[in-house]
């Protein structure tokens, strides 16, 4: 098993909140391939909302209900790229060899 320092972030959060973290050695494992879909699609998500974002701040029709549901949609897929970037970059260091 990994040991605590090599803890996987899930991209989702538990009860109240808390974060998730998966335990295993097994990358190719099934919790492994369900967090790594879970990820590609936020990932995706949050490039959809992007360009939706271009679009509605283009538009001079838009209304500030438009535009606070697009902030709301933004924020909670800003709050999931985090949470990737953040797995993704402890995973990178502690697969990394440690330098002298």
């Amino acid at each position: 098993m990994t040991t605590p320092n090599e803890l996987r972030l899930l991209p989702w959060t538990g009860s109240e909140g808390k974060p998730c973290y998966l335990s295993t050695d097994d990358r190719g494992g099934y919790m492994s391939r369900l967090a790594d879909n879970v990820e590609a699609v936020q990932l995706g998500t949050a490039a959809e909302l992007l360009d939706e974002a271009s679009e509605t701040l283009d538009d001079e029709d838009a209304g500030p209900e438009d535009v606070r549901r697009l902030a709301q949609e933004l924020t909670g897929a800003l709050r999931d790229v985090l949470r990737v970037a953040t797995s993704r970059g402890h995973l990178w260091a502690v697969s990394e060899p440690q330098r002298p």
